[in-house]
């Protein structure tokens, strides 16, 4: 028997339609349940993920700022002391003043260099790869040709080391 509906069955097209749909919605339904069960067990596991370079950089003068705010220096002396803090103080949240607008205007400016940072570091990686692989290959000289000729008394080579 066919799958084809009768033009008389109140059912028809429209119904097979609906039920593909829902099939679909479920399907889809499905995935984002299993890939927000995966990112949960992953934040667990891991942390939660990195924010965007901009993110990290604010995290990151926040963290100094409060270091060197908590900092208490044996070379300020008694006296100076409270002075030198309040300096301290002063200098970090006109650093922070000053870096804060930078970053509110330019965030990709920082995933950009984030990104170019990462090239960089590929590139000297696979240029150290590489050089190591010829120190450890040798070089295309054979040992006799390698060999000083000069002073045939042993069968060592002779290393010139000026």
């Amino acid at each position: 028997m066919s799958e084809e509906l009768s033009p008389s069955d109140p059912s028809g097209p429209e119904a097979l339609d609906e039920a593909r749909a829902s099939d679909a919605d479920a399907w889809a339904t499905a995935c984002a349940e299993d890939l927000a069960a995966e990112q949960a067990r992953r934040r667990t596991q891991h942390g939660p993920p990195p924010g965007s370079a901009a993110e990290e950089l604010r995290k990151l003068v926040d963290a100094v700022s409060d270091k060197l705010t908590s900092l208490q220096s044996p070379l300020f002396g008694a006296v100076a002391g409270p002075a030198a803090q309040q300096v301290v103080k002063q200098v970090v949240e006109q650093a922070k003043a000053a870096v804060e607008p930078v970053i509110e205007r330019n965030p990709d400016v920082f995933d950009h260099l984030a990104a170019a940072g990462n090239e960089l570091l590929a590139a000297y990686r696979s240029a150290v790869q590489a050089q190591e692989r010829r120190w450890t290959a040798g070089d295309d000289r054979g040992p006799d040709e390698r060999r000083d000729r000069g002073d045939e008394s042993g069968p060592g080579e002779r290393i010139d080391l000026d």
